[in-house]
């Protein structure tokens, strides 16, 4: 018999990053705000919470992350500026990231990790079980994983992990998972979690990858947890503990991802993913592909 687990209702997105692999272009600007496409990478973030049912947001930032805000907020002057030019596409497309959720800011005053992070969602979110989304990742919303995470959670309780199988030499590159298979073909039980492991010592090739639905136990441990790796409170030394302990907030599963993932974790995968995302456009992939056809072909011809 199933049991019956919380509703989850609230969504988590740290972004208090400094996002240093950007610069300069992240000097003055929060690295959530930088465009793919013609939309900034956070609105991906949130569209994605609200497709699963989540549509009470809370974000943690820090200083100099006030355009996030901004964004999800109204602006009267430009849309009454839309309005007046009889502009109503763009005006729908302002209107929209001020209507997608219930959005919430808490301040992040020190970059301690992504665990203190989450930590700081506490009294927000309080004893209910809660969804994290981190910005770096965006997921295709024609690959429903955050939904999919939630129907575990809802099946097992405890907490529930994206996980990505990579290759080998990149495993240092994640946190890593031990597994265990279950009776379901994409859900395994996690069994151990260790942080950027060198490849020699990895337990798996499973990857996790931006998306958890965490137990509000995971707070208390939080509290505890030492600094690790990087010198920073990791979210998934806390997760290995409920893992491996027998103790209220297990347990924890993965789910394993296999749809269209978009890293702009990083300067060439952040580029990939525009142009992957504006390939499928309705309204720009035709046109773009043919241009980008036609340049592959002169880029081949005189290399």
């Amino acid at each position: 018999m199933t049991q019956s687990h919380p509703r989850i209702s609230k969504a988590v997105i740290p972004a208090a990053g400094l996002g240093t692999r950007f610069l300069p272009a992240t000097k003055a600007t929060p690295k959530e705000m930088l465009p793919v496409v013609d939309k900034p990478a956070i609105q991906y973030v949130v569209e994605e919470a609200v497709s699963a049912g989540l549509d009470d947001v809370l974000m943690i930032t820090g200083r100099n992350k006030r355009p996030l805000e901004d964004h999800f907020d109204r602006n009267y002057e430009l849309e009454s500026a839309l309005q007046k030019k009889g502009d109503a596409s763009r005006l729908a497309k302002v209107q929209e990231s001020s209507d997608l959720a219930t959005m919430h800011y808490v301040r992040q005053g020190d970059p301690k990790g992504l665990g203190h992070a989450v930590l700081c969602a506490a009294p927000h979110v309080g004893h209910e079980p809660f969804a994290v989304l981190l910005g770096d990742d965006l997921i295709d919303p024609r690959d429903p994983l955050l939904q999919r995470m939630i129907e575990v959670q809802e099946e097992h309780g405890g907490s529930v992990i994206a996980l990505m199988e990579v290759a080998p030499e990149q495993i240092h590159l994640y946190g890593c998972a031990a597994v265990e298979a279950t009776a379901e073909g994409d859900t395994v039980k996690i069994t151990g979690l260790v942080e950027k492991p060198d490849p020699a010592d990895a337990p798996s090739n499973y990857a996790i990858i931006g998306r958890y639905v965490l137990d509000p136990h995971v707070f208390g441990i939080l509290r505890k947890t030492e600094p690790g790796r990087g010198g920073e409170i990791q979210l998934t030394d806390a997760l290995q503990q409920l893992a491996t302990d027998e103790k209220p907030g297990g347990p924890v599963h993965g789910v394993v991802f296999q749809g269209r993932r978009y890293d702009t974790g990083d300067r060439g995968d952040y580029l990939r993913a525009i142009v992957r995302l504006a390939c499928e456009r309705e309204d720009l992939g035709p046109e773009f592909r043919t241009w980008l056809r036609s340049y592959v072909a002169e880029e081949m011809q005189q290399s």
